[in-house]
């Protein structure tokens, strides 16, 4: 087995905190260690030495090469989304077509990692080479959700037809159901076997290029251009964005070609300012993201993050109606968390950062 690790995405709902040219898998959020540096330690036990390959935008290769040196490094011209990500990795990382191909976000927080490793193996084992009378199926490992949310997309399984292996819930998939409308999230939230997709998927190598070759054209576009830097480049500036759930997923588990798994691992995808606060002990806080030229109220018990020069800066907020001359975050009644969310700032400008 070898694992994939997709190092792309801006974390715009994470600035200031996360840029452009350090978005959030590098920056370290939880701890000393960046998101990317945790994802390659959780994993490691499992793939071994020398079996860890990151994909990532060009621009971000060195970011790579300074947190994980030991990590081969695949580079893409440019942030296309998964699906090319995928395609990428999947005809430049020569390995025999049957062995397994694990591949995971590179900014995903796992509190429960022996867990967590233990699902990779029986999803190796038990479900990638074959499972509910499907030949190389496409695994997809998806989260017990802990509540209605329209923040995360969903997977629909076949509960008629699934079964505990080796303890872990396993089905075949029935659909992939995009983030849906409040209403729908609690009408999903009820039905027996449904999960949070979270972008994790374990099958061998000669599937998901199988796959690739069915459901899209990027097969043929990045075969011939790969050994090519200037043709790769000509490869990408032809392929619009699309994640690998719209350009596979979706039509493979209408082919019933995929299986599900689910798990409860102590996962987070840090995908926001409220959830990257409760994951460092500051819960129940509504915060988001303020554009330039965007009004917002805010009171004495909040705090405003934005970034001053390379130095993030949590202000108190004062009884006020601003309008927003840079991109700010909005943490609503924070202001008594005002250490923890120093600390964070701290980590992530490297400079001493509440003011």
């Amino acid at each position: 087995m070898y694992a994939v690790i997709l190092a792309g995405g801006g974390g715009t709902r994470l600035w200031p905190l996360s840029r452009p040219e350090r978005p959030k898998p590098f920056l370290p959020l939880l701890g000393e260690e960046t998101l990317l540096q945790r994802t390659v330690a959780r994993i490691l036990p499992v793939v071994g030495e020398g079996n860890v390959y990151c994909i990532v935008e060009r621009r971000h290769g060195q970011l790579v090469r300074e947190q994980v040196p030991d990590v081969e490094l695949l580079v893409e011209p440019s942030g296309k989304n998964t699906a090319p990500a995928i395609t990428l990795a999947s005809v430049a990382i020569e390995r025999p077509d049957d062995e397994v191909m694990l591949v995971l976000p590179a900014d995903h927080a796992i509190t429960r990692e022996e867990k967590f490793r233990e699902v990779i193996a029986i999803a190796t084992e038990h479900l990638a080479a074959g499972a509910f009378g499907i030949d190389d199926p496409l695994v997809t490992l998806g989260i017990n959700p802990t509540h209605a949310s329209s923040d995360y997309g969903y997977l629909r399984p076949d509960t008629m037809h699934g079964a505990r292996v080796e303890g872990l819930p396993a089905y075949p998939l029935l659909a992939f159901e995009e983030k849906p409308l409040d209403a729908r999230a609690r009408e999903l939230i009820n039905l027996p076997g449904i999960a949070w997709n979270a972008g994790m998927f374990v099958w061998r190598r000669r599937a998901i290029m199988a796959a690739l070759e069915k459901y899209t054209s990027l097969m043929m576009l990045i075969e011939q251009a790969w050994t090519s830097d200037l043709a790769l480049a000509g490869a990408y500036d032809r392929i619009s964005p699309i994640s690998i759930d719209y350009a596979v997923m979706e039509g493979a588990a209408d082919d019933r070609r995929v299986v599900m798994a689910s798990m409860d691992v102590g996962w987070s995808d840090l995908g926001n300012w409220t959830a990257l606060l409760d994951a460092v002990g500051v819960p129940g806080i509504e915060a988001r993201v303020v554009q330039p030229g965007e009004t917002v109220d805010i009171t004495a018990d909040d705090l405003v993050v934005e970034r001053v020069g390379d130095r993030l800066v949590a202000s108190d907020g004062k009884d006020a109606t601003i309008t927003a001359y840079t991109t700010l975050a909005l943490l609503k009644g924070a202001r008594s968390f005002d250490a923890k969310v120093g600390e964070l700032l701290d980590r992530c400008s490297g400079t001493e950062a509440h003011a």
